[in-house]
């Protein structure tokens, strides 16, 4: 857009946002070298309103004063040709009236005039300033015939644009008190232009509104008084030819985006977006030295596997589940370097009769929950001492969560009960009884969803005497082996495994979704869109964590490479914007790949024998997360320590695994036979008991093989017959 004669003598209208957005904030007076003319902060007028004031402050934000012409004695320089330089596509016009529109952004207006005149090139019209002018001002009558001369034609685009305009007006006139006013503009500008008729009628409504105030909220609207009128150039911007009315802080976007493209681009990327290590002179990229891949330490205190673990919201905590019947409440010395960073068992919380599969930690992190075969029991987490014991379900709860405001928890179990609770252990509701038997849920942080997974059985017809008997029966080890057996050689039932979607206000489930293979965790994206599900292969396809786009209900990504056929396996999201997906695995290794592109980055040997079987990425420090594993640790890694990349790499202890020893060990850690497990079921050796919710949870070493059947019906509600 060329400069002309006419152009020189009009004043340069600043970006839409500038009103919203104006930076520093100084006194009045010359500001960034600019002579005493320039009276603003950053080339801002204050305070900002929707309205224009009589004065020079007018006068810049509206572009039609005098007092910025282009400076006197500027030559204008030609260049040849159209593009920024002879090899680059990019439009030298559109470049420099960019730049002008960034100079005035920051407050230069002098170096933005100064451009001007040299390059010849405006960055907007008189008619743009104008139909700003208008709309700032609530010269709506002429507002609209502004937006005719800067291109916004008749169809869909003008209505829309006269809509936004007509209700501006509207609400306006509502606020000032002008019924009458308001009434007319609703019948015979509003309504001719046939919005929806739920729109209409919610418009209509407001005329009912007691006050201003009443109204403003209602509509969550700031007033003629506020910023709305800017936010109405915002969304007028939509319908104005770009080329015309450059879209605000245009410049700025493109820098966010061309960040956006070199973040998804770096494998990773674990810096927050406030780290100085952003740079416009450097494209970026992570060093992969800083990303967590060591051990820093081992948490050696359990005297048995170490099942489940979970951070405390503030990540100065760590709360470990294991088969010893306990569960430990670490510290963690954040604040410290971490090769001087102490670790010390807090609590050990004992009074469980049986092993402990779940931790979570209450929102304030002033309460911890934790599952032992049907009991959830309540802890004070600043003292240790037990709160309350729920025992309302009636076999293995299996998986604990707590609402996203604090005020209570959920739980799910192979009962096929989902129960909310109140945050001091009351219960508030409950589920009707769920078609699936529930092996892990989670509630969405939005506050709107429940995601739960596990077994769904599918009735299937009897082969004989043996299948004519219901796998299912009542107490002992038929309640526990019956929902979650296949049925096998008895042909009682079928199981699959299912995704149940429920919504959390009516608690009616919204979709299921049925998945190959074995279901054993979720976990949900902090934006809530999408779930992280790990399935287990055995007899089965390949193991694989997938990524589940809650709104589509398509699978968008699958990780792998990891081993999970027999074992309770949880993954979690973990970094910055939660980047990565991290993962244990049956070959007692520690696995992370990139979210976004599914490459597999780290895996991590240090763990001794058995299954990783969880694993926390620590909420504050992005650099840590936590392992726990059948060799009864805990293991914190994180970025190796800069001594140590001087020196060489860092020591880890790697053991031979015996993939024999496994197979023999049915049912460790996390119960290694199917949930559907045909034919009779191995179980340990010796009394039953031993078992206790290692057999049912799936979450038991065995001591050794066995096929008695007797020792299915001792254990406690739950069943011997592997369910995990």
């Amino acid at each position: 857009m060329r400069l002309t004669e006419s152009d020189r003598d009009s004043a340069l209208s600043v970006s839409l946002d500038s009103a919203l957005e104006a930076g520093p904030s100084f006194p009045p007076g010359p500001s960034n070298g600019h002579n005493g003319v320039v009276t603003k902060s950053n080339g801002f007028s204050l305070p900002y309103t929707n309205g224009s004031s009589n004065g020079v402050a007018h006068a810049e934000v509206d572009g039609v004063g005098s007092e910025r012409q282009g400076p006197s004695g500027v030559s204008r320089v030609s260049l040849p040709g159209r593009t920024l330089y002879d090899d680059s596509y990019v439009d030298r016009e559109e470049f420099v009236r960019l730049v002008i529109q960034s100079l005035r952004d920051v407050g230069y207006m002098e170096s933005a005039a100064t451009l001007e005149a040299e390059s010849g090139y405006i960055m907007e019209t008189p008619e743009v300033a104008e139909f700003r002018r208008c709309i700032l001002d609530a010269s709506w009558d002429s507002a609209e015939v502004a937006l005719m001369r800067l291109g916004v034609t008749e169809g869909e685009g003008l209505w829309e644009a006269k809509f936004l305009i007509a209700k501006q007006k509207y609400l306006e006139y509502l606020e000032a008190g002008k019924t009458t006013a308001a009434l007319h503009v609703l019948r015979n500008e509003l309504a001719p232009l046939n919005p929806e008729l739920d729109h209409l009628h919610a418009l209509s409504s407001l005329m009912m509104c007691s006050d201003p105030a009443d109204l403003r909220n209602q509509v969550g609207w700031d007033g003629a008084g506020g910023t709305s009128r800017r936010r109405l150039l915002m969304d007028l911007q939509r319908y104005i030819p770009s080329s015309v009315m450059i879209p605000q802080r245009r410049f700025a976007t493109l820098l966010e985006q061309a960040r956006a493209y070199q973040q998804s681009r770096c494998l990773y990327h674990n810096v927050p977006l406030r780290n100085q290590s952003y740079s416009l002179y450097t494209d970026h990229m992570c060093d992969r030295d800083a990303f967590p891949r060591v051990t820093t330490a081992v948490l050696s205190v359990h005297a048995d596997e170490v099942w489940n673990l979970e951070w405390s919201h503030n990540g100065r905590y760590l709360a470990t589940a294991s088969k010893d019947k306990t569960a430990i409440i670490w510290r963690v010395e954040l604040d410290r370097d971490p090769r001087f960073r102490a670790y010390s068992p807090e609590f050990t919380l004992r009074d469980h009769e049986y092993p402990v599969g779940c931790v979570s930690w209450s929102l304030d992190d002033s309460i911890l929950l934790t599952a032992s075969e049907n009991r959830i029991t309540l802890w004070n987490a600043r003292t240790g001492l037990r709160v309350r014991t729920l025992e309302q379900h009636t076999e293995v709860v299996t998986a604990l969560a707590w609402l996203p405001d604090g005020s209570g928890f959920i739980s799910g179990g192979l009962d096929r009960r989902i129960i909310l609770w109140d945050a001091d252990g009351k219960m508030r509701d409950t589920w009707a009884r769920t078609p699936i038997r529930v092996t892990d849920l989670m509630v969405t942080p939005d506050f709107t969803r429940l995601v739960a997974v596990g077994m769904y059985d599918v009735p299937s017809i009897p082969q004989g005497p043996a299948g004519a008997q219901d796998a299912g029966g009542t107490g002992g080890a038929g309640a526990g082996a019956g929902a979650g057996a296949a049925g096998g050689a008895s042909g009682g039932r079928v199981s699959e495994t299912r995704i149940i979607i429920y919504d959390l206000t009516t608690k009616q489930p919204e979709s299921t979704i049925r998945l190959e293979g074995e279901l054993t965790s979720v976990k949900i994206s902090q934006d809530s869109q999408y779930a992280l599900i790990n399935r287990a292969s055995e007899n089965g396809p390949p193991a694989e964590i997938q990524l589940l786009d809650l709104s589509t209900e398509q699978v968008v990504r699958k990780y792998t490479g990891h081993s999970q056929a027999k074992h309770v396996i949880r993954s979690c999201f973990g970094g910055v914007e939660g980047n990565f997906v991290l993962s244990g695995s049956e070959d007692g290794n520690v696995y992370i790949w990139h979210r976004d592109t599914g490459a597999l980055l780290e895996v991590l040997s240090g763990h001794g024998e058995g299954s990783v079987n969880s694993v926390a990425w620590n909420p504050v420090n992005e650099r840590m997360f936590a392992s726990c594993s059948d060799d009864k640790t805990v293991r914190i890694w994180e970025a190796p320590p800069a001594d140590a990349l001087a020196a060489a790499a860092v020591e880890v202890d790697v053991r031979e695994r015996s993939d024999e020893q496994h197979e023999v060990e049915n049912g460790k850690g996390k119960g290694k036979g199917r949930w559907d497990a045909a034919g009779p079921s191995t179980s340990a050796s010796g009394s039953a008991s031993s078992l206790s919710v290692g057999a049912t949870l799936g979450l038991g070493t065995s001591a050794g093989p066995s096929t008695s059947p007797d020792a299915e019906s001792g254990y406690g509600i739950g069943s011997t017959t592997a369910l995990f």
